[in-house]
């Protein structure tokens, strides 16, 4: 139980929310008089060094920023082992709610929250503070449409040493930017993929790229692109799509280049829609000048800047004089005669022949040594074919060697499965027995054997952010439950195979899941009265309190059970009891009460 006065200043007052490393309260700043909301880490992780000494680090940097769209951070401190970070208490609901019961939102609406989205986190990048975990959880919408950036546990800042915190490295498969999901550093272009997630959901009500598992949502932000927005909501215009696929570009680099360049293209969006081309007025005519034989250089370039369009030139009219053929015209109809005449004549000497004959090889004629012409018949090319062989099932040099056999050219790739061992061949592009010519490159696949991926650490992280690191990873996830009496419950105590080992992508990790500090209720209904005290008095947490013999009005089928048998049990719970069944985990220090039948 966390204590109720933090420094004899912060009054906890209430539990708010839940993450993966802290629960956050909301508590009251007795020295000020003010609401503040207090992030308070999990107890299991107030002895880890390494995570407390990035909960200082990063809540130290976070404090360094100030912007109306950043939730302030006031103060860090130390309560005996216990550590606490206390922010500025914004009184809102997250986006999410927001998107679950209203989206789509309207436009104006949906660009509104995104600026002011990027205005904030520009002011975190300017110090260097990278989010990471950009998403609608983490963002509060005040009654009056304001919106502040909260959570930055994930935060990673330039001034860190450390490496990515662990269970997080992938933050939320729904808004993950591709480089981080493929293990590359986040960037400031990582937050902005986000922003463009959360555009994109708050105008259609819908996530881009949704999956079975976070795996598939993952492979998909990797490698698939998003359907354009307009596609599911029609309202929205072609420049605020525009904005939000470049937002979700696949390479960092053709996204914004800053977070301000994309609150500055929201927030001027609608200009761009509204923008006109101005055309330059028409130009009146101007009197008819004689034409410059030697015109400047200059006017024979076009200019590049737009030009007004001249009104349509009218009809020359023609002198009475120009009317007749004139002697220009008989000269081009001469010419065109004589060239008529020409074509037919070496069409009739058959010079034009070997362009309309169907077999382009003919005959050569040559002359013999006493004059006479003689025609020889072109030799045909002969091509020599062979069989391709069978490859699948082979190894990489014996595969060669047969295709060598078969005056055939090895062409090889190779690629990783988990089927087939190393150096076999998988697959062949042209089939076995296919007659081919000679030389003919044959391409094969060969296993490289399982893809080995290094296990990450998720020893400390709570359930659901350790299966989807895993799965995120390619591996399946299997969960066992399991009493502790330290870690806190639906965090892992610890993994199998162990962190960093390098294992086949697709194998099984186990995971071990803390219940909290409970024991396992003993197997003791169905036995004897004394075999079931004598347990319970052997049973560390269990504490026997009552034997409450109970006869036929209480016991249906009474017949079935042996006098002095366990028929039920249960636990104290306040002023009422709880049943139990043999095998429950139940509370530490439980007070028992077994139901006994009475003898006749």
């Amino acid at each position: 139980m966390q204590p109720q006065l933090l420094d004899g200043r912060y009054q906890i007052e209430q539990l708010l929310g839940e993450g993966g490393m802290a629960r956050v309260y909301l508590g009251r700043d007795l020295r000020l008089q003010r609401p503040v909301a207090i992030k308070i880490p999990h107890p299991h992780l107030m002895t880890d060094p390494d995570f407390l000494a990035r909960f200082r680090h990063e809540a130290h940097a976070a404090a360094m920023v100030s912007h109306p769209n950043l939730v302030d951070i006031y103060d860090v401190g130390q309560d005996g082992d216990r550590h606490y970070i206390v922010m500025e208490y914004v009184a809102g609901v997250t986006l999410k709610q927001l998107i679950n019961r209203e989206a789509p939102f309207a436009v104006p609406r949906a660009v509104r929250i995104g600026e002011q989205i990027a205005r904030g986190l520009h002011a975190a990048h300017r110090a260097g503070l990278i989010h990471r975990d950009i998403k609608p959880q983490n963002i509060i919408v005040t009654d009056d449409g304001q919106v502040r950036i909260t959570d930055f546990g994930v935060a990673k800042s330039h001034l860190s040493t450390a490496m990515t915190e662990t269970g997080i490295t992938l933050g939320t498969a729904d808004y993950i930017a591709p480089e981080q999901a493929q293990g590359r550093p986040a960037t400031p272009q990582s937050d902005i993929y986000a922003v463009g997630i959360v555009l994109y959901e708050m105008l259609t009500g819908r996530l881009p790229f949704t999956g079975d598992n976070p795996v598939a949502v993952v492979m998909k932000h990797i490698s698939e692109p998003p359907p354009p927005p307009r596609r599911y909501n029609p309202r929205i215009p072609a420049a605020l799509e525009a904005i939000i696929l470049r937002a979700l570009a696949k390479d960092p680099t053709q996204r914004q280049r800053t977070a301000l360049e994309l609150a500055e293209e929201l927030h001027n969006y609608e200009q761009l829609v509204t923008q006109v081309t101005v055309v330059s007025p028409q130009l009146e005519p101007s009197p008819a000048r004689p034409p410059n034989p030697n015109p400047p250089r200059s006017a024979q370039i076009t200019a590049s800047r737009p030009t007004a369009i001249p009104s349509p030139r009218q009809a020359a009219v023609r002198n009475s004089r120009q009317e007749g053929l004139g002697c220009g015209a008989f000269f081009v109809g001469m010419l065109m005669l004589v060239g008529i005449l020409a074509v037919v004549f070496l069409i009739s000497t058959g010079v034009f022949n070997n362009l309309f004959v169907n077999n382009p090889i003919r005959p050569s004629t040559t002359l013999s040594p006493g004059g006479q012409s003689t025609n020889s018949d072109p030799t045909p090319t002969l091509v020599t074919t062979t069989t391709v062989p069978e490859l699948v099932g082979l190894s990489d040099g014996e595969a060669r060697e047969r295709l060598q056999q078969n005056r055939l050219l090895p062409a090889p790739s190779s690629e990783h499965n988990r089927d087939v061992p190393q150096g076999i061949v998988i697959t062949q592009t042209i089939p076995p027995g296919t007659i081919v010519e000679v030389n003919s490159p044959v391409s094969y696949t060969v296993s490289l054997g399982p893809l080995l991926v290094e296990v990450p650490n998720v020893t400390g992280t709570r359930e659901d952010i350790a299966a989807n690191q895993l799965q995120a990873a390619g591996f399946a996830v299997e969960i066992v439950k399991e009493p502790h009496p330290t870690i806190d419950t639906d965090f892992v105590i610890r993994q199998s195979p162990s962190a960093t080992l390098r294992i086949p992508q697709g194998d099984r990790v186990t995971i071990y899941v803390s219940l909290g500090d409970v024991v396992r209720f003993p197997d003791v209904i169905g036995r004897s009265r004394a075999e079931a005290e004598a347990i319970l008095a052997n049973t560390p947490g269990v504490i026997l309190v009552f034997i409450d013999v109970q006869g036929r009005d209480r016991i249906p089928d009474f017949d079935r059970y042996a006098p002095n048998q366990v028929v039920s049990a249960a636990r104290e719970a306040g002023n009422s009891y709880v049943g139990l069944n043999n095998g429950d985990y139940i509370p530490r220090g439980s007070r028992i009460v077994l139901g006994v039948r009475a003898e006749e």
